[in-house]
């Protein structure tokens, strides 16, 4: 029952959306699965106490609040006792359905969101109904409360008084806590299919008396995008734009459409590569009043039909299909291959942003469907892959492909662009259209790639003390600190050193080491830990020697005369001459001092 049968028509017009307002589950739109669990539940006693309805804007979700708070009071001489047949008016249905049922609290939690508005409420569940067989609190839009007055509600929802219900209705419900959601039945509202929107509209329109083409009808699902509301809200301006007569072009016109048989030639001409073509029928819609990002989102929604026709092809029974698109999609999904009407969608996707934000948005769309129409003629990555996979070798120096031009290109390679064959089908204009491959690509030659030659390092490492050297000639001195000292070499081989590390290392010491030998020698080099003790280090080698030197001066007679002829002179330092792979044993910079060896102001010797 509606409230068209409750509505004077002496009385201030109301809108469809609110004269045509379901007023039982049987005028509920799409919303079977819901409709049937709550048949259940109440045939059989096992009423909840708080739900939570949830979907988009315009499936109902208000609207089955108040049916199910009717449902739960419902009352007739007869009955008395909650019930979902409510093809009788009971005693309190009319005032619940028009929200003024005292018992019936609708809140919007958008503008009482603080806990001070559900204290209010935890306050009053204790007092029993008026008149009514349950208190009924609706709350809309709830996942508007705050924190606190969540938390506040709570233990109220969780055991409130027998006589009390909760309904909550949302379009976030990822916002709501799941402690509010694990206390509730949760119901999703669907989405309106557009076939079942198009026969609701036709079905109001004739209560109307209105005038409808069933294509204009078609068009307002479409817009709608499932929401009954935003259907009857475009119907009644429809109305009103056309006097009382609903056509195709008024609809379009006043949605600012393009012509649904005018994107499928768009698409035609997109498909066979013709560019002209594709600009010109772009440019007359723009001209007739068609928005350019309208226009795409179109055919970006065509190309969806077309790939969803080749594998579903029930998909061709949608009521809100027009013949045209119906039967040339079809075509389309037998001849397009999968690969072009992907690389088609992505191309879209990209495209209708550019256009949305672009100062010039019809120079936008263009460049758009250029792009679109010069890749119809090009094959996608994996064919191109593939036919240049199969070709068979040229020989050096043969022409390619019988021309008399060599191959060119790095190293004397050559390659050929790829066609790809398209089958001609009919479009009812005598113009064939290249749309899938029929035939195997023309064979691509490409010259012999001559064999890498093996890399050679510009600055060899073969030792610990190469890859010190290496880091003092890059200017990383301190690195090379870390290397002398913290490095005991277990081999080292071209692009691979292993080694153990000394107690002080850096624990990042290998990665920033992997790091700069892919700088310094241009290859990639792996640094290993290994679990072998390693060879001493660059430091512990010169320190080494330089105690080995020190006690042969000592002992040398020449350099003992010179200490007995002089007092208190001591030897601090030895310096002998390096080989081209010995390491400098002048440390004064990078090793600490000796500890056996007197550093006092004594002048050396």
């Amino acid at each position: 029952m509606s409230e068209a049968g409750q509505t004077d028509n002496s009385k201030a017009y109301r809108v469809l959306a609110r004269k045509y307002r379901p007023a039982d589950f049987t005028a509920l739109v799409g919303q079977e699965p819901m409709v049937q669990t709550l048949t259940n539940a109440f045939s059989s006693g096992r009423i909840a106490q708080a739900w939570m309805l949830t979907g988009v804007r315009g499936v109902g979700k208000t609207t089955t609040a108040r049916i199910l708070a009717r449902a739960l009071n419902y009352k007739t001489p007869d009955i008395d006792r909650p019930s979902v047949d409510l093809t009788v008016l009971g005693e309190h249905c009319q005032s619940i359905m028009e929200g003024r049922h005292v018992d019936v609290i609708e809140m919007d939690a958008a503008s009482h969101t603080g806990i001070d508005d559900i204290r209010d409420i935890i306050d009053r569940v204790r007092y029993a109904p008026v008149s009514a067989r349950y208190k009924v609190y609706i709350i809309d839009e709830v996942h508007m409360l705050s924190t606190q007055a969540f938390n506040g509600l709570l233990k109220t929802l969780e055991e409130p008084p027998p006589h009390v219900k909760f309904i909550f209705a949302t379009t976030e419900i990822r916002k709501v806590p799941i402690t509010v959601l694990s206390r509730c039945q949760r119901f999703d509202l669907r989405r309106i299919d557009a076939g079942k929107l198009v026969g609701h509209l036709r079905n109001i329109s004739a209560q109307e008396g209105i005038s409808v083409e069933d294509d204009a009808l078609a068009m307002v699902a479409r817009a709608a995008e499932g929401s009954a509301r935003d259907s009857l809200s475009i119907l009644d301006q429809a109305i009103a734009h056309g006097g009382g007569t609903v056509t195709t072009e008024a609809v379009r016109a006043m949605l600012g459409l393009a012509d649904r048989a005018r994107v499928v030639d768009l698409f035609e001409n997109i498909m066979k590569g013709d560019i002209a073509a594709a600009l010109g029928e772009l440019r007359a819609q723009y001209d007739t009043g068609a928005d350019p990002v309208a226009v795409l989102n179109d055919l970006a929604e065509f190309t969806h039909l077309v790939t969803r026709l080749r594998f579903v092809p029930s998909a061709a029974d949608d009521a809100s299909l027009s013949e045209d698109e119906r039967k040339r999609g079809v075509e389309f999904a037998q001849s397009l291959s999968v690969r072009v009407l992907s690389r088609a969608w992505q191309m879209l996707l990209k495209g209708i942003p550019e256009v949305q934000s672009s100062n010039r948005p019809v120079s936008a769309a263009e460049m758009v469907l250029i792009r679109l129409a010069h890749a119809a003629d090009l094959p996608t990555l994996d064919e191109a892959l593939k036919s240049l996979g199969d070709a068979p070798s040229q020989p050096s120096g043969a022409p390619r492909n019988g021309g008399g031009m060599p191959a060119g290109g790095n190293g004397g390679a050559g390659a050929s662009a790829v066609s790809q064959a398209r089958m001609p089908v009919s479009n009812g204009g005598g113009q064939a259209m290249r749309l899938v491959e029929s035939a195997p690509a023309p064979t691509a030659f490409v010259a012999p790639t001559p064999a890498p030659e093996p890399v050679v390092d510009a600055v060899p490492v073969r030792t610990i003390a190469e890859l010190a050297n290496l880091a003092e000639a890059n200017r990383e001195m301190a690195f090379k600190v870390l290397i002398r000292r913290a490095v005991r070499p277990v081999r080292i081989e071209p692009g691979h050193i292993e080694c153990s590390l000394t107690s002080d290392a850096p624990r990042t010491f290998l990665n920033d080491l992997t790091t700069k030998l892919k700088q310094w020698t241009g290859r990639h080099w792996m640094v290993s830990l290994s679990r072998e003790e390693g060879g001493p280090t660059l430091a512990e080698l010169e320190a080494t020697k330089r105690e080995v030197a020190l006690t042969d001066a000592k002992a040398d007679p020449t350099v003992a005369a010179i200490l007995s002829r002089f007092p208190g002179a001591k030897i601090i330092d030895v310096r002998l001459p390096t080989a081209p792979d010995a390491p400098d044993l002048d440390t004064d910079t990078e090793l600490p001092p000796d500890p056996g060896v007197d550093n006092d102001d004594d002048e050396p010797f």
